[in-house]
């Protein structure tokens, strides 16, 4: 019995052990949340609350977003992929169906957002230096052209 409790707290120390190192080496990683007084949203845009980044398989990282949409209802969309720049599809987003993410320098990030194979928005993500607020600009380039300036805290 007491093996299995050694083991036991052996893999759970290494997993957080493991956790821990992915996100000192990913600032980025965490769970954000939307500081509503500080961002400006276009009439009609989507309003994504929550945003938790987590480290995936295969070196990839997953992006879970949820929000509420123009009417109030609930989204949900996730997204799995590399910081390289890349199309990736993401799920639940009826604005597109892929996105690309690439690292600008140590703190920031480049979006792209592609609906069948069109760009339909494009944005940036800044982290503050004390890496606690994190600021997402994002313009859309569908019919409607708008801007958003979402702010979030991290938790």
């Amino acid at each position: 019995m007491k093996t299995r409790t050694l083991l036991s707290f052996l893999l759970a120390f290494f997993a957080a052990a493991a956790i821990s190192i992915a996100q000192d080496a990913h600032p980025e990683m965490g769970t954000w949340k939307l500081n509503d007084a500080k961002s400006k949203f276009a009439a009609g845009a989507t309003k994504y609350v929550t945003a938790v980044y987590a480290p995936a398989d295969n070196g990839m990282f997953k992006i879970t977003l949820d929000g509420v949409d123009k009417d109030g209802k609930a989204v949900h969309d996730e997204w799995v992929g590399k910081f390289d720049g890349k199309d990736y599809p993401v799920k639940g987003d009826a604005f597109s169906d892929t996105r690309a993410f690439s690292r600008a320098d140590a703190r920031a990030w480049h979006l792209t957002f592609k609906k069948d194979g069109k760009v339909v928005g494009t944005g940036t993500m800044v982290d503050s230096a004390d890496g606690k607020t994190r600021t997402t600009l994002t313009r859309s380039h569908a019919v409607k052209s708008f801007d958003n300036m979402a702010e979030y805290d991290k938790q």
